[in-house]
């Protein structure tokens, strides 16, 4: 299931805390991030016990433009994570917001 930029933004204006993982290079986070935990996607599969516990809590992954989070919500997904939610646009698309 993916999540709409908007509504990221309207829960992290009203203080939400969110399971947000950022899986962009560490120079890209650098940058510019939204204060999620950064996992680049390439490490995802080795630092899995980073996310030990939020198997069944919503996690939103996030990269530039969908397309590497689309990739980590499967492999979250095919290691028992069951409300995995990739950010539609990237952070481009919420930086346009």
């Amino acid at each position: 299931m993916d999540i709409t930029v908007q509504e990221l933004k309207e829960r992290l204006d009203k203080g939400e805390k969110v399971n947000l993982i950022d899986v962009r290079e560490p120079y890209e986070y650098t940058e510019d991030n939204l204060g999620g935990q950064l996992i680049p996607l390439g490490e995802i599969q080795h630092r899995m016990d980073e996310l030990d516990g939020l198997q069944d809590e919503e996690i939103i992954v996030q990269c530039r433009s969908g397309a590497r989070s689309a990739t980590a919500q499967r492999i979250l997904e095919e290691n028992g994570f069951n409300n995995v939610r990739n950010l539609v646009g990237g952070i481009l698309a919420y930086r346009k917001l």
